[in-house]
């Protein structure tokens, strides 16, 4: 597949910027700790779920001494209407242990520290470093997949590599918020089964061939 070149990357971004110049999760969260258990819920689950599970947890519940007070079985029933809420509650009471137990209650903002809590991956600390601590990191999820490998962005064969190019490849200027950007533009107008071609403000940069016209 073709690749964007670096002037166009450029372009990318600064109309993207321009369009929404600060961007933001769409996880509601009170806190770093409150981000990190939403973002946690969030596997295999819509923001909008999480929102709807947490928005009565998280007005009482916003720290990990509160969690651990609150315990296990009181968790799952806040959040039962999410997949997995089982095993994802389970893990939300262990990291939290593990914080009061390791971190004073805090959350670190060191990527094996993160990693090394029960239920975070390499995509969950990514989205804390940047949301919470405004790290350059990017955080690839099936969206951001899919359209750095559609537009020519960033082309890769999993993840990983996806990850590591973008990170490459997006200009320095643009790292703190190209997270959220990609995110926000892979999910409302490069949609998985028919990309809003007519809509997107960045068409003319992107390399798809297969570009959709305005029926």
């Amino acid at each position: 597949m073709a690749q964007m070149k670096k002037d166009q990357i450029e372009e990318f971004f600064a109309r993207l910027s321009a369009a929404n110049p600060e961007p933001q999760t769409e996880l509601d969260y009170r806190n770093t700790y409150t981000l990190l258990v939403a973002v946690v819920l969030s596997a295999q689950a819509t923001d909008a779920g999480v929102n709807k599970a947490t928005s009565e947890l998280f007005k009482t519940v916003d720290t990990p001494q509160k969690m651990l007070a609150l315990g296990e079985d009181e968790l799952i029933r806040h959040i039962r209407t999410i997949g997995l809420f089982r095993n994802k509650a389970k893990n939300v009471i262990a990291l939290s242990r593990k914080l009061v137990e390791e971190h004073d209650g805090e959350v670190p903002r060191d990527r094996a520290a993160l990693e090394a809590l029960p239920g975070v991956g390499r995509k969950t600390a990514n989205v804390v470093l940047n949301t919470a601590f405004g790290e350059h990191t990017m955080a690839v999820d099936t969206h951001i997949f899919r359209l750095s490998n559609r537009t020519g962005l960033a082309p890769g064969k999993n993840v990983r590599a996806v990850e590591d190019k973008l990170v490459k490849r997006v200009p320095d200027a643009y790292m703190r918020h190209a997270h959220h950007w990609l995110i926000l533009h892979g999910r409302y107008v490069c949609k998985a089964r028919k990309p809003d071609c007519p809509a997107c403000r960045v068409a003319d940069l992107c390399t798809y061939k297969a570009k959709t016209t305005a029926e």
